[in-house]
Order: C-alpha cells, then sequence, then structure tokens
C-alpha cells in the first residue's frame, strides 16, 4: 500500500534526516546519471525530492503520483509538473520517456510487476530507468519512522530478476543511505561522514537503499490489463 503524499512530503522537506535521505540520493542518482540534457525525464512514486537537479537541464520532466498516494503541486514555485496517475495507466504514449525514476513506487505497489510492464511501455527503445528500493538488509528497512520502512524491501539479486522478468535489463547497481535512520542529532551530525565511507568502502550490504539501472529490452514482456485510451488534458502540449 503506498504512503500518503502529506506524509512523504512532511519526512522529505520538513525533518533533518529527510534531507539527509534526499541528499544521499541526490548523490547516488547523480553518479549513474550525469547528464540527461535533452532527454525526457519522469519521476514516478514519490520522486518529487530527487527531481530538482536533473529537472533544470532535461527537455521534459513530469513527476508523476500514484492515485493511491495522492500529489501536490510540483515544483512548488514553477509552474505545475506534477500529475495524478493511475499505477498501471499512465496518461501518455508509448515510448514517451527517456529516463524514468521509480522511487516509493516499487515496493508499496500491489501488482509490482503490472507497474513495471507500464515502465517499460513508456520506455523509449533503448530508455533507461532506475529502481530506487529498500535493501532487504538493512537498517532502513525495518524502521517505520521512515518511508523505507514500509512496503517490501528487497535484495539485490530478487530486484534484478524481477526486473529482467518485465523486460528491463539490469545494467549497473548502486547503493546508498549508509547513515543510521535516527532522528537523533548525534547521528545526523555523523550521517556525511557516515555516507562517504560507505561510498568508499562499496559496503553494499550496509545500505538502505539498492538503486538498478535498467535499460529497455526489444522484446518485453507481454501486457495485460486495461489501458488508457487517450493522455490527460494535463499532458497536452508538453
Amino acid at each position: 500500500m503506498h504512503m500518503d503524499a502529506v506524509d512523504l512530503r512532511q519526512f522529505y522537506f520538513r525533518t533533518p534526516l529527510g534531507r539527509v535521505a534526499q541528499h544521499a540520493l541526490q548523490q547516488a542518482l547523480r553518479a549513474l546519471w550525469p547528464n540527461v540534457r535533452g532527454q525526457s525525464l519522469a519521476g514516478y512514486g514519490f520522486a518529487a525530492p530527487l527531481l530538482r537537479p536533473f529537472a533544470e537541464e532535461a527537455a521534459r520532466t513530469l513527476c508523476l503520483m500514484p492515485a493511491q498516494q495522492g500529489a501536490f503541486h510540483w515544483p512548488v514555485d514553477a509552474p505545475n509538473r506534477s500529475v495524478l496517475v493511475e499505477e498501471r495507466n499512465w496518461p501518455v504514449q508509448p515510448g514517451f520517456f527517456d529516463r524514468i525514476i521509480v522511487a516509493h513506487g516499487l515496493e508499496t505497489s500491489d501488482r509490482p510487476g503490472a507497474l513495471l510492464e507500464e515502465v517499460n511501455r513508456c520506455l523509449a527503445p533503448g530508455g533507461r530507468a532506475i529502481f530506487i528500493a529498500p535493501n532487504r538488509a538493512g537498517l532502513w528497512a525495518r524502521r517505520d519512522a521512515t518511508p523505507f520502512g514500509h512496503g517490501r524491501p528487497y535484495s539485490l539479486g530478487q530486484l534484478e530478476r524481477l526486473l529482467q522478468e518485465h523486460g528491463l535489463e539490469p545494467e549497473r547497481h548502486a547503493a546508498a543511505l549508509y547513515a543510521l535512520p535516527s532522528h537523533r542529532s548525534f547521528w545526523l551530525k555523523l550521517a556525511k561522514l557516515m555516507e562517504a565511507t560507505g561510498r568508499r568502502l562499496d559496503a553494499q550490504p550496509l545500505a538502505g537503499v539498492i538503486l538498478v539501472e535498467t535499460t529497455k529490452l526489444a522484446f518485453a514482456a507481454p501486457r495485460s490489463g486495461a489501458r488508457a485510451r487517450s493522455p490527460l488534458a494535463v499532458l497536452e502540449g508538453l
């Protein structure tokens, strides 16, 4: 079950631990995608805290939020680029996006396979997607005081197999959130050091989340279920 957008926004934008998580995830994503200039980019789930650095250079950026989660205006200081969507029926034509980031979307999905089929449908040929999921072995997945303690955590092997089954070929993987999932000031002060140390030692089994970059395979798994007939009016002209 998806978390409420209000709770997710509260964590990322209004708590020190949320800002630590936001910064660490942005760094990990940038290491995988240093340049998205001229690309069409989407974030699905609750990717708003992670999209800002990319939005400044991508040709088009949309923030797709699941209907069960709720949505809000994003970015707060510019015209809205946030769209409320059904998990299995995004209101875009096939191949609409060059890049997709899925955060707080896969682990909380009731039908992860159907979601992955939709990601595949919406990716352009050769398009890339990054999936961020709680690490089954990490501490963050064991604490429901953060969004990473909700839903279904994955090991790297489990996540890669699931992606392959739905036409998404894993190319690279990374990890983030080596800091402890604690709101205490002592641990917050050590967060940057712990994050840097974890990356330097490549201590991925200890990380709070895993990131897997995939490319769209030429032959995807067959799709099932209902389809949206046409894009929503909010996307016209984008």
